[in-house]
């Protein structure tokens, strides 16, 4: 009878336990990132691809400021020359869960995105599935980037190639637990064609550039890691590093 009961007990706790997985943190953070089979695509190399890969890495994509290193000593941190696109051995944004090192981007073929396919680095910006297939901390903005069309996600990964590579090994980012499993759930494939933004008005040319360039990022306060809606760009998000602390201004 006692066995009975404690057999009862066993399975109505496992029951709990696995329906109160799957009602709150699901299952990804044990299975592993959702991601779709790598493509042999290959984006072409054209002067109009560079040039807009230029404006898009460097300004409205920012892609530098964290894959680089940075002169903190002087007014807008510039990259350091010889560095940019060769990643961040010491990331220096504070209050964030473990130790987070932007990957070598540049096309250094040992230490870098050189070996890595053009579908890699579009799944990676994108959808935030690393080359080797592990989930990227969400500090890599690809929920704002997976609405860059796929003409603008070429001309990026076509300027990432033409950058002087960079020779340099970067650690692995550590995160702590359980964070380095929760972010798994995250990562969510792109199996169809993103077109061209509509930039008919001033208004919805606009909406492209604030979407991608991650304004609400900083300019939207977070509570629990999430942005809150109520207070869309409307400041107060605080920032911690070299500079000392920053709370963003109310757009």
């Amino acid at each position: 009878m006692i066995r009975k009961i404690v057999w009862t007990l066993s399975v109505l706790v496992v029951v709990a336990l696995l329906g109160g997985i799957s009602a709150t943190i699901g299952w990804r953070p044990f299975i592993g990132p959702k991601s779709r089979p790598l493509t042999d695509r290959h984006f072409d190399r054209t002067p109009e691809r560079l040039a807009r890969g230029a404006y898009l890495s460097e300004n409205l994509l920012n892609c530098f400021a964290c894959h680089s290193d940075r002169d903190w000593t002087q007014h807008d941190a510039p990259v350091i020359t010889g560095t940019k696109g060769g990643g961040s051995p010491a990331f220096p944004l504070e209050d964030l869960p473990g130790r987070v090192h932007p990957p070598n981007i540049s096309p250094d073929k040992e230490t870098g995105a050189g070996n890595w396919t053009d579908d890699q680095l579009a799944r990676a910006i994108r959808e935030g599935i690393g080359h080797a297939g592990r989930a990227l901390f969400p500090f890599m903005p690809n929920e704002n980037f997976r609405h860059l069309s796929d003409e603008d996600l070429a001309s990026v990964i076509v300027y990432l190639r033409s950058i002087p590579p960079v020779h340099r090994t970067v650690p692995k980012t550590e995160l702590i637990f359980p964070v380095k499993y929760l972010i798994r759930s995250v990562p969510e494939p792109l199996t169809q064609p993103v077109p061209a933004p509509d930039l008919s008005t001033a208004v919805t040319r606009g909406e492209y550039l604030v979407m991608v360039g991650g304004c609400r990022d900083c300019h939207t306060v977070q509570k629990n890691g999430q942005r809150v809606a109520a207070l869309d760009l409307a400041g107060g998000f605080l920032l911690r590093g070299p500079w000392g602390a920053a709370a963003s201004a109310n757009l």
